[in-house]
């Protein structure tokens, strides 16, 4: 808790919040990452020839190794990421409800507000318009800004922290994978763990890198918690 510690000791609130986006903007009970997931899928069975069950184990092979599957397959294959990102990013986005109670919570948010995504620009301003969000956010810091190098890389936290001038000091992280937010708090962040059902979203769960820990994102930005009382 050293992080939240040394923000509320100055009584500082937060200067600027970082979101991820998929399973943590909305709740992966929409399941639209199994949507992605499939078309994940169809798309290293085309691109390398394979039958689908094989196209599947070396899409988490490539997710484990690289951080994402489209890491692996520009390591290895030399895939052209945008035709990648354009055919994964081809879904139905009617899952995903509109969501004025976050709408609310954000515009009582105080301070900045980027997006940090292993996505690209076009997925999350689909899905930022989706939830009836979009306006509040300054920035989206994609894959591409990113130079194709994904979460939890040490290099894009400090490529974001540079680019927009963040104070880790004053900023609060949140995010569904567990895993994404060590490097965060490394640099001083305070973190929030949207809590997840997946294996790859529990990973690292237990680290003293965890802040906070909240079950739905509204509901908690919309509570009085610690992050924000001085």
């Amino acid at each position: 808790m050293e992080a939240l510690g040394n923000m509320l000791k100055n009584d500082q609130q937060p200067r600027d919040w970082v979101f991820d986006l998929d399973n943590t903007l909305y709740s992966e009970a929409c399941n639209l990452f199994g949507q992605v997931e499939v078309r994940i899928k169809s798309f290293v069975a085309e691109f390398l020839n394979l039958e689908l069950e094989a196209a599947f184990k070396v899409q988490k092979q490539y997710f484990r190794d690289y951080g994402t599957t489209l890491r692996g397959l520009m390591e290895c294959h030399d895939v052209d990421p945008m035709v990648y990102l354009d055919h994964v990013h081809d879904i139905d986005l009617d899952v995903v409800p509109p969501n004025p109670d976050l709408d609310e919570a954000l515009q009582a948010l105080p301070g900045r507000k980027i997006i940090f995504t292993n996505a690209d620009l076009g997925h999350a301003v689909r899905v930022m318009e989706r939830l009836g969000v979009s306006h509040h956010f300054e920035a989206v810091f994609d894959i591409v800004a990113c130079d194709y190098v994904p979460k939890p890389d040490p290099v894009v936290y400090r490529a974001l922290v540079n680019q927009y001038g963040l104070e880790p000091q004053r900023t609060v992280m949140v995010e569904d994978m567990a895993r994404n937010l060590k490097p965060a708090a490394d640099m001083g962040m305070t973190t929030v763990w949207v809590r997840s059902n997946n294996d790859w979203g529990r990973e690292g769960s237990d680290g003293d890198y965890v802040h906070h820990v909240a079950d739905d994102l509204t509901a908690w930005l919309g509570s009085d918690h610690p992050v924000l009382t001085s």
